[in-house]
């Protein structure tokens, strides 16, 4: 390795210690002060470089590449408020554990607090949003710190992943010349002779990092099985899925051996999959726990996961005398209505191995019972309503039994993730779904979706509210930059929809102006801007027959329907009234 002067240099021996380190993939904002590590990843033959003109879409791409990979993706951007951009994803990827590196070029430290122009206090910029952060030393052709600068790397991509994955920010200050432009005597012509360590680096990343998995003592896991075993009925509770949630088939061990019902959220990972046919999967709980009043209640409860995105069922736990075990391999605490009794600090897949091998399997209890019946119950009266008039939760009944097998669904906050809790039904397809629910924001669902579609081959379908598609059209322009073909499907209903469900809708004004705010915009448009194909439909039949041509076609398709969002939200109302009848 050579180079004409040290920001090079440097810039060479960070690029590659990522990619010795594992990271496949870089996403590249355009800016003067990163100039030496752009220049070395475009020249990585190791690493894929996606290319982003917006700094908030690229942290996003960035962190949903790394939520459908479970691997970091590096995003680099240069100095001033190009980095504050990268602000929201990292607290997305912060409360979603996702991982994610963040590197930010910035001025020498002779330039701080000095007026000079973009320069800004970049040092701990992220809060305490970030498992760790440095800000490296100035580039020197010196073996210490060059092998200093390779360790530094090493424990940024480790302290993304593990029992806790979640967003590493690297800041990197760099003097000029930040262009490949040669400095005689800048850097020794014989330093990779003097120290070819510290140059070349090992063959894989300098320092190895290698993570147990938390496990408990054998005495503590019989105890949580006597727990178990003792109970007369019970749940296992699966929230969005990350570090904290098991695998099927360790999943499947424990529900066999409990007999328990499996309330699997739609991001869990375990609402879709081979599995499904094999094990008590429930998913219709949103509604039909609404006419649980006379249920038996569930003596123990095991959560895995994040907190469940159903209101109802949080609180339906709440309202529950069980004993209930939160699972957590990173010891948080994710349980916002405060009732849970214990807290397993264990590696979920581990544990329920663990607890299903020591349990007798028995007969189902009479909550299982009733807990299958109102799932087979409810998905006969779902599907009986679903020729009435076309609305939101309809048409996520829609994407979820129709998206292909196998394919990647990303859905934006707001309604469509509830929509599709409600009427998304458990599938035996290998459909990853996917969401922002660690802050639950509507900003960069467009950019994580498109993102999560880069990192697989699968076919990848996005299903965005009209707010969260204005707010991250910036986007788009990755379809054609980062070659990522999706069907997006936009539901416009003409504002916030969402806000139909509080209180503040019985109060207008101020509700229409302040809290749904109809913006009357036309998206169209956007297809000339992007390149892609905007198919407008109007009901089931023309929406089912567009997005059935879209996941079967080439290229990217944007399928608006236009929906009446208070009619929608009258009729999740009427379901919700008519389940709470027939299942009393």
């Amino acid at each position: 390795m050579t180079a004409p002067n040290r920001a090079t240099l440097w810039g060479q021996v960070l690029v590659d210690e990522l990619a010795a380190a594992g990271v496949a993939a870089v996403c590249l904002a355009p800016g003067s002060r990163s100039t030496p590590i752009a220049v070395a990843a475009a020249r990585h033959p190791d690493l894929r470089i996606y290319s982003h003109l917006d700094e908030r879409s690229a942290g996003f791409f960035a962190l949903g590449r790394g939520r459908r990979t479970g691997e970091p993706t590096a995003v680099v951007s240069t100095s001033g408020t190009a980095a504050a951009n990268f602000h929201p994803a990292v607290v997305e990827a912060n409360r979603g554990r996702v991982p994610l590196l963040v590197l930010t070029a910035d001025r020498p430290p002779e330039l701080q607090d000095s007026g000079a122009n973009q320069t800004v206090d970049q040092a701990g910029l992220y809060g305490d949003a970030v498992r760790w952060e440095r800000t490296l030393p100035e580039p020197a052709p010196e073996p210490r710190r060059l092998r200093s600068l390779r360790v530094s790397v090493d424990r940024a991509v480790a302290a993304t992943i593990g029992s806790n994955p979640g967003p590493v920010h690297l800041n990197v200050p760099l003097a000029k010349p930040l262009e490949p432009t040669d400095v005689p005597g800048d850097v020794p012509s014989d330093l990779a002779d003097r120290a070819p360590l510290a140059v070349h680096g090992r063959d894989g990343p300098f320092t190895h990092t290698e993570s147990g998995r938390p496990t408990l003592a054998p005495s503590r896991v019989d105890a949580v099985a006597a727990a178990v075993g003792e109970a007369d009925g019970g749940l296992l509770v699966c929230g969005p899925a990350d570090s904290a949630t098991p695998s099927p088939d360790s999943l499947g061990t424990l529900a066999d051996a409990t007999g328990f019902p499996v309330l699997a959220d739609p991001l869990s990972g375990h609402r879709f999959g081979p599995h499904v046919p094999n094990l008590p999967i429930r998913g219709g709980y949103d509604s039909y726990l609404a006419a649980a009043t006379d249920w038996p209640e569930p003596e123990v409860v095991i959560r895995f996961g994040a907190s469940p995105t159903s209101k109802r069922l949080r609180h339906y736990l709440r309202d529950a005398d069980a004993r209930q075990f939160l699972v957590d391999p990173a010891g948080g605490w994710r349980e916002a209505e405060f009732t849970a009794t214990d807290r397993l600090v264990a590696d979920p897949t581990w544990l329920a191995a663990e607890l299903g091998r020591r349990l007798e399997p028995g007969s189902p209890s009479r909550l299982a019972e009733r807990f299958a019946d109102a799932e087979a119950r409810y998905w006969s009266l779902v599907e009986a309503d679903v020729d009435g008039a076309y609305f939101e939760g309809a048409l996520l009944a829609d994407v979820a039994a129709r998206t292909p097998d196998p394919a990647t669904l990303f859905v934006s906050n707001s309604m469509p993730v509830r929509d599709l809790d409600r009427f998304g039904r458990p599938r035996a397809a290998e459909v990853t779904a996917l969401g922002n629910r660690g802050a639950s924001g509507i900003d960069g669902i467009v950019s994580s979706a498109l993102g999560a579609g880069s990192g697989t081959d699968e076919p990848l379908v996005a299903v965005v509210g009209d707010l969260a598609y204005y707010h991250d059209m910036n986007g788009l322009l990755a379809i054609g930059r980062c070659d990522v073909d999706a069907t997006i499907v936009l539901v416009d209903n003409d504002g916030g929809g969402i806000f139909h469900k509080l209180p503040i809708e019985d109060f207008d004004p101020p509700f229409t102006d302040l809290f749904r705010t109809p913006h009357g915009l036309d998206f169209a448009p956007t297809a000339d801007l992007y390149d892609l194909e905007f198919v407008p439909v109007d009901g089931r039949e023309a929406f089912v027959s567009a997005f059935e041509d879209s996941v079967a076609s080439e290229g990217t398709q944007v399928i608006a329907v236009e929906f009446d969002a208070e009619a929608s939200h009258r009729r999740r109302e009427a379901v919700d009234a008519r389940v709470r009848e027939e299942l009393r």
